[in-house]
């Protein structure tokens, strides 16, 4: 990165706004660098700055008053935070966590840039809400796995999804509760069947898949 006007054409919808709006953003954007494994935003904080991620993941994930969690989504490179956009929105205060998975680059533009530019360029309008109507789409599809779907056929198709090259999937148990949004035992009963079946083996930290054929027939009654 050598400068804000860099990051601005790493998002279509912003590239091909109006200069004015453009130098704007370049003029009040600041880069910010985040460590993995930090707490960017939670519950109760009320968001200064639209974040415009550059490179990294970030998880956003709920929590219960009872220490529950589910991962609600994911932000990628080229995407911004749809919890984010709803509070700067609304003026209301995060109800959810988000995560830096990885170390992460992000293009901060203060709240009241936001404001203003919501409010007088329709071409930034129709970039947010765009953006928004997403990720809500892709919310209530995982809302309806996790109300209707079965878990044996949620969890093969994380386990493909997560494995890497070699088959390998370094996850815990509650990990793997936490994506999938219930409780780790049942995790573990689930894991343990498929390993019975010769489709998985565990050990510690680890999930290496053996039959990704059987696995991926399981996944394919997702669809």
């Amino acid at each position: 990165m050598t400068g804000t006007e860099d990051w601005i054409e790493r998002f279509p919808g912003l590239s091909r706004l109006e200069s004015p709006i453009k130098a704007l953003l370049m003029a009040r954007s600041v880069l910010i660098d985040v460590p993995k494994g930090t707490t960017i935003f939670g519950p109760g904080n009320s968001p200064e700055n639209m974040l415009f991620l550059l490179e990294g993941t970030v998880k956003v994930q709920q929590v219960s008053e009872t220490g529950h969690e589910i991962v609600l989504y994911r932000i990628q490179a080229g995407q911004s935070c749809v919890l984010t956009t709803a509070c700067l929105l609304a003026y209301e205060d995060y109800s959810a966590e988000g995560i830096a998975e990885t170390d992460v680059q992000a293009a901060a533009v203060p709240r009241d840039v936001f404001d203003d530019l919501v409010a007088q360029s329709k071409s930034f309008r129709n970039f947010v809400f765009a953006a928004f109507s997403k990720r809500i789409t892709d919310l209530f599809l995982m809302i309806d796995e996790v109300a209707f779907q079965r878990l044996d056929v949620r969890l093969a198709d994380k386990l493909i999804h997560l494995a890497d090259a070699d088959d390998v999937v370094a996850t815990t148990h509650q990990q793997l509760s936490v994506e999938l949004g219930t409780a780790r035992e049942v995790v573990s009963r689930q894991l343990q069947e498929f390993q019975r079946r010769g489709w998985i083996e565990q050990s510690r930290g680890r999930v290496r898949l053996l039959d990704r054929d059987r696995l991926g027939q399981l996944a394919e009654h997702s669809e």
